[in-house]
């Protein structure tokens, strides 16, 4: 996986020259969730030292893997990739609970891509739910296989289709994408999985919540039956081991997690009375010193839109992100809030799931989520690396 040879979709503009049907969209019908769930305070977990088992260097990867880690600065392993590597790189099936930022990639991406430049006939796909998380994986797997040698394809929605058929051609090694567009290259013709023998699902909880599960099942179905699998999920419940009894073959089982995500998130509600009252409570919240980086949920892409000029033509630093974007707009808007050029994201759901920023403080609720599950995943983006969050909800008197 080189840079001269390793030619992922770059992400540009261009709408696909197909007339595809949406995939993994549904409508759903808000749940009514008791204001009184939204208000909870943070517990303080003190934090216990991991002594981990092996170094980096100990495992038995390819050199090159192995120099790379090196020159990433990678010399102890966090408790998910110490217990994972070394189960991944007999060839076993892994199934990972672990929290949101404790180095799921690496477990998974280090024996992945051991076997890639150890077996010439070796492929593997990784699936993650959103387009902005499947290029947090291309990113890491392109710097822990630096110079590799080997072909790769990112195939996400709102990038280049041309690119993409192009980085196909080459017969790339590794695949990573999304389930809708990964199947929808599956039915045009344009991908075969038939000779695939790794399949890795990153976030598969939220993949399910998003409604991919068919679309999961079938692209599961296309890989080869002999094949090594890692199903990486922050929650172990009932939908996920479905599918996992369906799919995995004796797999050994590796939980990390530290207690719920919202552990960490002081949470409350800001009473409002109309559009005017809420607009304005939000200008003064964002107004005070400790809001320091903040993302805001609406409900939908016009009313993102909508808000963002609000706060904008009000004096505030801010972008929006959602799914009527283009990738360019969205990778811009993220890199951005990333680096610190704005201090404000308005999101819609489905826009900011994959989006793992470590500095945001407060997480404002501007519409109630459609499900209290959803509302958990949004909390969890603040309060990371073990800081406590905030998160404010906007309720209606």
């Amino acid at each position: 996986m080189s840079d001269r040879t390793y030619r992922p979709s770059r992400g540009r503009s261009q709408r696909a020259p197909f007339n595809r049907r949406p995939r993994g969209k549904k409508t759903f019908k808000k749940d009514y969730i008791d204001p009184s769930r939204f208000v909870r305070s943070a517990k303080v977990v003190e934090a216990v030292q991991y002594v981990p088992t092996h170094q980096f260097s100990d495992f038995p990867a390819h050199p090159l893997i192995i120099g790379n880690l090196q020159k990433m600065g990678f010399i102890a392993p966090t408790p998910i990739q110490d217990q994972a590597i070394p189960l991944g790189l007999q060839g076993g099936d892994i199934v990972g609970i672990a929290n949101t930022g404790t180095g799921k990639t690496t477990a998974f991406a280090v024996p992945l891509l051991h076997r890639l430049l150890t077996e010439q006939d070796s492929r593997a796909l990784i699936l993650a739910p959103t387009r902005e998380l499947a290029q947090q994986i291309e990113k890491e797997c392109r710097a822990i296989g630096r110079k590799a040698g080997f072909y790769g394809a990112l195939l996400i929605g709102g990038s280049s289709m041309g690119e993409q058929l192009r980085d196909l051609r080459q017969d790339p090694k590794l695949v990573i994408g999304t389930p809708g567009r990964v199947k929808d290259h599956l039915e045009r013709g344009t991908l075969q999985l038939s000779r695939f023998n790794i399949a890795v699902l990153d976030e598969v909880d939220r993949m399910l919540d998003m409604g991919f599960i068919n679309d999961i099942r079938f692209i599961l179905d296309s890989v080869s039956d002999e094949r090594q699998s890692f199903f990486f999920s922050a929650t172990l419940d009932g939908k996920v081991g479905e599918l996992m009894n369906g799919f995995l073959r004796n797999p050994q089982t590796i939980s990390v997690k530290t207690g719920d995500t919202s552990d960490t998130i002081e949470q409350n509600v800001v009473r409002y009375q109309g559009n005017g009252d809420r607009l304005e409570k939000l200008h003064d919240l964002l107004n005070k010193t400790e809001v320091s980086k903040a993302i805001i949920f609406d409900e939908t892409q016009k009313s993102v839109e909508r808000l963002s000029q609000t706060l904008h033509d009000r004096g505030f630093a801010v972008d929006a992100i959602h799914g009527g974007k283009t990738q360019g707009q969205r990778q811009r808007a993220l890199r951005r809030f990333t680096k610190g050029d704005v201090s404000i994201l308005v999101a819609t759901d489905v826009a900011a799931r994959g989006i793992d920023v470590q500095d945001v403080t407060h997480v404002i609720n501007y519409s109630t989520p459609q499900s209290y599950e959803d509302y958990v995943h949004r909390i969890g983006r603040a309060g990371r690396a073990g800081r406590i969050g905030y998160a404010l909800t906007f309720v209606q008197s």
